[in-house]
């Protein structure tokens, strides 16, 4: 190991007497693969979680004797990354289910609900039976959309530079280019209304899209965020078995595989440095540790702001524009239920076993980004439901059935406070209308997580999980170069995580780019 670490570049030099060659802040799915990834070249890892368990929001945890995903439970942009096969997961246990359909969609406003599946033809074949008018514009748009969800999807594997995009794009011949610069200029809305003309193909795309990152789909510059639909032709979306805390779990175990530690109720109060570099981070209870590399898998703004401790003096300049900037606040709630019986949709819909998005109009969407500031929901807001122990009979104990409801959007400045609201219980109410009688008398247990309840369970400042918005041009373009290049302005620290490039949900690609870019400072 010490020929791995004698040799550096950018200034990430042994530092006396320290025990590990890397920290890593975090024990989120990205902090975990980077910690893999940096213990199987020989660095001796160390990742330091807060919580008691590990996988931040990718986790799963127990509750009223079943198991339920913190987050919604889909896994698509994962599993089109290298990171299964370079951390061998499939030896740690990770099993996947195919989910097909993969998904689900129907509008507030009215009409037949309708099936996404990974088989274009399928797909089409569905929507010629549910919505015949809108077949031709489904076609259309994919011509546009699927090359470009196949480039974003290969160029998310390294981390974004113009050279490499072009590279990428030459490989492709061009294919998905033309759509990726039109796109990245237009909004996600403008984009719906181009190919479809009805609220069940418009608003579920986006409620995926643009809603995820707590915007509105109006919003120009958000058109890259049209491509979901496109998304689920190109990768496979599925669910570990026994929840999504499977994977944090085994990319866990592929740390400690390979000679790295997880530390759990380790709460990071100080990133130190000695005026040059970082040096190590202080925890909560004072603990001093030690190592030339340290990675932050946590929020950017807590990070620089917070926590840098005697920073060099070439970091100001980065200080100060996240000292300057308002820190994101929380925007998603979760409802989780164990039931006696699955709920069954009216008019014979489908089972909820794979996601069902219940989407509000492009107008509705506009509005409920313009509500967080005020404190407001929408009478119908953006929904996401599932019943995950219909295909994965694991997690429910027996003769019981996990719910699953995702709500967006949610503001952190409730009107009136979460403590006590009767939102929570209203979005179940408003849920059962769309269900055979019964829904309601078949909850045993629920639970609301709400954006003050991601604070103080999830140290997510103001509950906001910080999110990377936008494709690899505004990876190149981004005014932030921390968040796409990984490095900052202090030698020796280093970012992951859905604030950085290629952003939200299970993706892990930011955790491997960082990994990367570590790994080439060390000779």
């Amino acid at each position: 190991m010490a020929a791995v670490v004698r040799t550096r570049r950018a200034g990430v030099t042994p530092l006396a007497g320290a025990e590990h060659d890397a920290i890593v802040i975090g024990g989120g799915h990205n902090g975990l693969i980077t910690a893999a990834y940096l213990a199987k070249a020989g660095l001796r890892t160390i990742v330091l979680e807060a919580r008691s368990m590990v996988g931040g929001t990718a986790a799963s945890e127990p509750f009223a004797g079943s198991t339920v995903n913190v987050c919604n439970c889909d896994h698509l942009t994962f599993r089109t990354t290298p990171v299964i096969d370079d951390l061998a997961l499939h030896e740690r246990g990770l099993r996947y289910i195919e989910m097909e359909p993969a998904a689900t969609s129907v509008a507030w406003s009215g009409g037949a609900s309708w099936r996404h599946w990974h088989d274009v033809e399928r797909t089409v074949d569905e929507l010629a039976s549910t919505h015949p008018s809108e077949v031709d514009g489904y076609r259309r748009y994919l011509k546009a959309a699927r090359p470009a969800a196949e480039l974003i999807l290969a160029a998310s594997v390294d981390p974004p530079t113009a050279s490499g995009l072009t590279r990428h794009a030459l490989r492709r011949r061009m294919a998905g280019v033309p759509t990726v610069l039109r796109w990245s200029r237009r909004s996600a809305a403008d984009l719906m209304r181009s190919f479809f003309t009805h609220d069940a193909l418009r608003g579920p795309c986006m409620v995926s899209g643009p809603m995820v990152w707590g915007v509105s789909p109006e919003t120009p510059g958000t058109g890259l965020g049209a491509l979901p639909y496109a998304m689920r032709h190109v990768g496979h979306l599925g669910r570990p078995v026994g929840g999504s805390g499977a994977l944090t779990e085994a990319i866990a175990a592929a740390v400690r595989h390979a000679g790295g530690e997880v530390r759990t109720d380790a709460e990071v109060a100080a990133v130190r440095c000695d005026g040059e570099r970082a040096v190590g981070v202080t925890l909560a209870d004072g603990t001093e540790i030690s190592a030339p590399i340290v990675v932050s898998a946590c929020d950017p703004h807590r990070t620089f702001v917070q926590w840098l401790r005697q920073p060099p003096p070439a970091a100001a300049g980065m200080i100060a524009r996240w000292r300057g900037r308002r820190a994101g606040e929380g925007y998603e709630s979760k409802v989780d239920a164990v039931l006696d019986a699955p709920p069954r949709l009216l008019d014979g819909g489908p089972e909820i076993s794979s996601t069902l998005t219940i989407a509000p109009t492009l107008e509705e969407m506009d509005r409920a980004a313009g509500m967080l500031r005020t404190g407001g929901i929408l009478e119908r807001p953006a929904m996401l439901v599932n019943v995950p122990s219909l295909a994965d009979p694991t997690m429910a104990a027996p003769g019981r059935h996990v719910f699953s409801l995702e709500v967006l959007l949610t503001p952190y400045r409730r009107s009136g406070g979460w403590r006590g609201s009767p939102e929570p219980r209203r979005w179940l109410e408003l849920f059962a209308e769309r269900c055979e009688p019964g829904f309601l008398e078949s909850i045993v247990d629920w639970r609301a997580m709400t954006p003050d309840v991601y604070e103080t369970e999830f140290r997510l400042p103001s509950g906001h999980a910080a999110s990377f918005g936008g494709g690899p041009l505004a990876a190149v373009r981004s005014k932030d170069p921390e968040l796409t290049r990984y490095e900052t302005a202090v030698p020796g620290l280093y970012l992951t995580g859905a604030a950085t490039f290629p952003g939200a949900g299970i993706w892990g690609a930011s955790g491997r780019n960082c990994a990367t870019v570590v790994l080439a400072h060390v000779d």
